[in-house]
């Protein structure tokens, strides 16, 4: 069998396409789509070659995996205090803090993970969608407050699109 890479709606499992109807989710190079960016193209890779050596086990095991290589740190701090505009605007306005890194590419290559299981297979594992939830909306916050028009309006859109397919998924 042909091993795929990247996103390609033609191999993706059937209720993925069902459950995902939106274009957006499915381009390999629109920036503001899951797999779309260099970073979500990573992911959903790194993800396929963690699926391969690990079929029988729980996603959560690759999302720790990713949080503490991606984002150097530990998995227990990747919770919802991470949502706070308090914690943003913190880390925002720290010049010694890599928000591109440890927001930006950190959240997408969650997103990419989680939703790449739902390409591949299906479904995404209910104990994985809390932890998917966060980068979600830690990006969707983080999005408003650089707010810069029309480009993180229709990013905020695409990602509260996710979270309408991680509630379905």
């Amino acid at each position: 069998m042909e091993e795929i890479y990247g996103i390609n709606k033609e191999f993706a499992h059937p209720r993925a396409i069902e459950l995902v109807p939106e274009e957006f989710f499915w381009s390999n190079y629109d920036e503001l789509a899951p797999f779309g960016s260099d970073e979500g193209d990573m992911a959903l890779a790194e993800y396929r070659d963690w699926r391969k050596d690990n079929p029988n086990s729980s996603i959560m095991e690759c999302l720790i995996w990713t949080i503490e290589s991606v984002g150097e740190m530990k998995f227990q701090n990747y919770n919802k205090q991470l949502l706070m505009e308090s914690t943003l605007l913190k880390q925002i306005e720290d010049p010694t803090f890599d928000e591109q890194q440890y927001i930006f590419t950190l959240d997408i290559s969650v997103i990419g993970t989680g939703f790449g299981q739902l390409v591949d297979e299906g479904e995404i594992e209910k104990e994985a969608k809390p932890t998917i939830s966060i980068a979600i909306n830690r990006l969707i916050k983080w999005s408003e407050l650089h707010s810069d028009g029309e480009h993180s309006k229709q990013f905020i859109e695409n990602l509260q699109i996710l979270n309408r397919i991680l509630r379905e998924a």
